[in-house]
């Protein structure tokens, strides 16, 4: 039980940063490499700003959440809409969004880096304090109760949001023929950078919410998940709310059970085998549909 009530909390916290990712490539078909850049440098400003002035959690994640929505609303705005402005269609500009996306990245990752020098950095000035509930044997943090309601609420939500709403149909719509949702009065710039908004935002609230639970993050831990991220959304499947919340939890058990049984160096190894045999018996993902393209 102990270990199912980790695997719940980092499964929340790789759930919040993959959602973002998820979201912006199922629907607008943006796989954002500069989202783990996003996600350090919205705790770091965070962090930055609480170095000078002592502030509640509530504060230090509403300035995270609002940094990282600003930062990659910005990313699509000024790069990735340029590049497919000058695209002749969306493959073409596929590759020229991943590269762009990691230059974006180096710049943000290279202020944090300068500003820590390489170090680690948290919240320490902060007003919130950690407390530990006992009950039956197990332990649990205040803070991992936040994680865990925040990661599966949000998630909830989000598909809720996308199945049901006037705006989850018009980016759905995009996602299977943007020239025909366009048609159908649905402004694709405006939802593309509304979407990359909500997505730095998950970002941004996976981020300080990370620093809270471990209580420190480095400059290279948004890159280490971005690939995780990447790995939970093929195994889930592409366009599938419910196979992200599935893959996160997966590899997020398969993580834990690894480091209980003290192999950690066979975390990747065994994570990502996972993975690989996931997608040699079914290539489209647990969720995922296979496409059919018709000329």
């Amino acid at each position: 039980m102990q270990e199912l009530l980790n695997t719940l909390t980092l499964g929340s916290v790789y759930l919040l940063f993959a959602l973002g990712m998820a979201l912006a490539w199922s629907t607008i078909g943006i796989l954002n490499f500069a989202h783990g850049a996003i996600f350090v440098f919205s705790a770091f400003s965070a962090h930055f700003i609480s170095v000078h002035v002592a502030l509640p959690m509530p504060l230090l994640i509403l300035i995270s959440v609002g940094v990282g929505a600003v930062l990659s609303a910005l990313t699509q705005w000024l790069a990735f809409e340029q590049i497919l402005k000058r695209s002749s269609n969306h493959r073409s500009a596929e590759l020229r969004i991943l590269i762009g996306g990691i230059g974006v990245a180096a710049i943000p990752i290279a202020i944090v880096d300068r500003a820590t020098a390489s170090a680690p950095f948290g919240f320490a000035n902060s007003t919130y304090k950690t407390e530990v509930y006992e009950f039956l044997g197990l332990r649990m943090t205040n803070t991992a109760v936040i994680v865990i309601i925040a990661g599966v609420g949000i998630a909830v939500a989000l598909t809720l949001w996308l199945r049901a709403s006037r705006q989850g149909l018009g980016l759905r719509a995009i996602g299977v023929d943007s020239e025909t949702a366009s048609l159908m009065g649905v402004n694709r710039t405006a939802m593309a950078i509304g979407t990359m908004a909500i997505a730095g935002g998950l970002a941004g609230l996976a981020g300080a919410l990370q620093v809270f639970q471990l209580q420190a993050m480095g400059v290279g831990t948004g890159d280490q998940l971005l690939i995780k991220a990447f790995a939970m959304i093929v195994l889930g499947g592409l366009g599938s709310m419910a196979g992200v919340i599935l893959g996160a939890f997966v590899l997020a058990g398969a993580e834990t059970l690894i480091f209980a049984a003290n192999l950690g160096t066979w975390v990747d190894a065994v994570s990502f085998g996972l993975i690989f045999v996931v997608l040699l018996v079914r290539p489209q993902g647990i969720f995922g549909r296979q496409e059919v393209r018709r000329t």
